[in-house]
């Protein structure tokens, strides 16, 4: 298949829309690939000017912006003197030559004015030598007459691709489409229009940009396999922010006071499209009120956010609910994805003071920002509990629910798709612990079978190298002690080795809490985020302590008629231990913020 690519913006290569079309093309060269069974992967240009070839599929590439092609001159001497041939010596020769080679053109523009812009104009104008003079009747229900075409253009495609700066791009190309139903027939065409294009050359909002980028390539894949499915069209037609997010947006982006005319800083409007993100569904009740502490320019602003939406006040200032302190520098390098929230903080690249709870809930309140590639969040600092109540925290991920994970992750850890459950490694060593100082038959028996029914919850959790390692243990201990081996030195025993299991995991690089609790803070990506490993590995440290310990009035209690309510008694510490979790994955994260 032969495809033509015209890049009809002014921009060039640095088009909003260019960046549309390249993944429209990356998905039709992976739907080719696997229409002809040659399990070929997409391949991303070498160059600005063109693609690699690959078997039976080639892509052309126009740039309008970079050539001469001068307007029309209304002379009809192609039609007349010269036939088929303009009497303007530009490169339109050329372009024609390529369109005529074409199986496939795809036509990528902005959308300047309700129509094309005026270079691709003057190349769409120039096509004249390609039909002939005489009158015909309209054959694709659109316009009154029309003029044969000069080539068999039989079987050639034509794909719309376009950007534009309203919210939507719904009733802004009426102009468009009427002028390539007069080119290409009424409604012959795919059309991807897509509304908020600016959005694209945001590196704060690549996470949600991104996600439309993809179904632009799903888009691609499918046209290359036959056509574009309803939903992939329905995925498209979904506005980027909603109507009021994006003009409020777009309208701190040009750095004028609504009022004064005035320029603003840089730092003011950064601060105005950050407010501009918050969500007001988030509203917890009570007004907040977040001052943004700018130490590298000595300016300072407060976003209200309340019931009905966000402000930001440049004077006149109230308590504030929670200051951020940073130079503005950093917090873009962190809504960019260049630096990581979490790790800024870390490394006490800003500060903060007051309440904080809304750094908790960062991304609950504020959706969109610093979401790009390899960040978490925008700076917040979050944590969470498992199943089991042993919690880690730290800066919170992109999203509150976790991704599904690659079969070994970028810190070469191997997880399948699945989300961990902490409970599958505490059922065994519950039961165990509970069952065998009342009855040491029963006790055992009870958790061989617990050890025997976990496979059955890998079925919706992925299993981790402790929840393997605490069945095998709690199987072990199980089998000693129906062979005899008394529940006074068995019971300390198995409480000891949990211990180690959980004391030896901190001097991994992941410490044994995180492998549970990454699942509320965007999975695997919390890994990566220095302050959630530490929480986990303070904690885990902690927790496996307590159980180093727990062997030593195990063994004395167990000597007496207490005994049995041995399980009740060692359930006590954990309890208030995990009181002190709950506190400390808030406190700790806190302190960090605040230098």
């Amino acid at each position: 298949m032969k495809i033509l690519a015209i890049n009809g913006s002014p921009k060039g290569g640095s088009s909003n829309t260019w960046k549309l079309t390249r993944r429209f093309l990356e998905g039709m060269r992976e739907g080719l690939a696997e229409t002809q069974g040659k399990g070929l992967r997409a391949q991303r240009p070498r160059s600005q000017d063109g693609w690699t070839e690959e078997t039976g599929i080639e892509i052309e590439e126009i740039q309008v912006n970079r050539l001469e092609i001068r307007p029309c001159l209304g002379c009809f001497s192609c039609w007349d003197k010269t036939p088929g041939k303009c009497c303007i010596q530009d490169d339109m020769r050329e372009v024609i030559q390529k369109l005529l080679w074409a199986d496939v053109t795809v036509w990528s523009f902005p959308l300047y004015y309700y129509t094309v812009p005026g270079g691709l104009k003057n190349l769409i104008d120039r096509q004249l030598p390609m039909v002939l003079p005489f009158m015909a009747d309209n054959q694709e229900g659109t316009g009154s007459g029309s003029h044969p075409s000069r080539y068999d253009m039989d079987g050639k495609r034509h794909v719309l691709i376009s950007t534009c700066g309203f919210y939507s791009a719904e009733g802004n190309y009426d102009g468009v489409c009427s002028l390539f139903d007069h080119i290409c027939g009424k409604d012959a065409y795919t059309a991807v229009f897509c509304g908020q294009g600016e959005l694209f050359r945001v590196p704060e909002l690549s996470q949600r940009t991104g996600e439309y980028l993809e179904h632009v390539r799903q888009a691609g894949r499918e046209y290359a396999q036959g056509g574009v499915r309803p939903e992939t069209k329905e995925k498209l037609s979904e506005l980027l922010y909603p109507k009021e997010v994006f003009e409020s947006m777009a309208d701190a982006s040009w750095g004028i006071d609504r009022e004064t005319g005035e320029q603003e800083s840089d730092a003011l409007v950064f601060t105005r499209q950050m407010a501009a993100l918050y969500r007001k569904e988030s509203y917890p009740g009570k007004d907040m009120v977040l001052e943004m502490c700018y130490t590298d320019l000595d300016e300072c602003y407060q976003v209200i956010l309340g019931k009905e939406g966000s402000r930001v006040i440049t004077d006149g200032f109230g308590a504030a609910t929670t200051r951020i302190e940073t130079p503005v520098t950093v917090w873009h390098s962190i809504a960019k994805g260049e630096i990581r929230g979490d790790e800024a903080l870390m490394k006490h690249l800003y500060r903060v003071k007051g309440d904080f709870d809304l750094m908790l809930n960062w991304d609950r309140y504020f959706g969109g920002i610093g979401e790009g590639e390899g960040a978490q969040g925008v700076s917040g600092a979050a944590s969470g509990a498992d199943a089991g109540g042993k919690t880690a925290g730290g800066i919170p991920g992109r999203r509150e629910n976790a991704r599904a994970l690659p079969e070994t992750g970028a810190l070469g850890v191997c997880m399948p798709c699945k989300g961990t459950n902490m409970n599958i490694l505490l059922i065994p060593w519950i039961v165990f612990w509970a069952a065998v100082p009342i009855d040491g038959r029963w006790g055992s028996l009870a958790s061989l079978a617990a050890c025997m029914l976990l496979p059955l919850l890998f079925y919706r959790n992925r299993k981790t190298i402790y929840d393997i390692l605490s069945s095998t243990l709690v199987t072990g201990f199980a089998v000693c002690s129906l062979l005899g081996a008394p529940g006074r030195l068995v019971v300390p025993l198995a409480y000891f080795s949990f211990g180690v299991m959980w004391t030896a995991s901190c001097t991994r690089r992941i410490p044994l809490t995180a492998y549970y609790s990454m699942n509320q803070y965007h999975g695997e990506d919390a890994l990566r985020n220095p302050l959630f490993v530490k929480t986990n590995r303070i904690l885990t440290l902690l927790w496996g302590i307590l159980y180093l310990l727990t062997p030593l009035w195990t063994y004395a209690v167990m000597g007496t008629e207490a005994g049995g309510w041995i399980g009740a008694i060692n359930s006590v510490l954990p309890l208030l231990m995990g009181i002190f979790t709950a506190w400390f994955q808030k406190w700790y994260p806190a302190k960090i913020a605040r230098g």
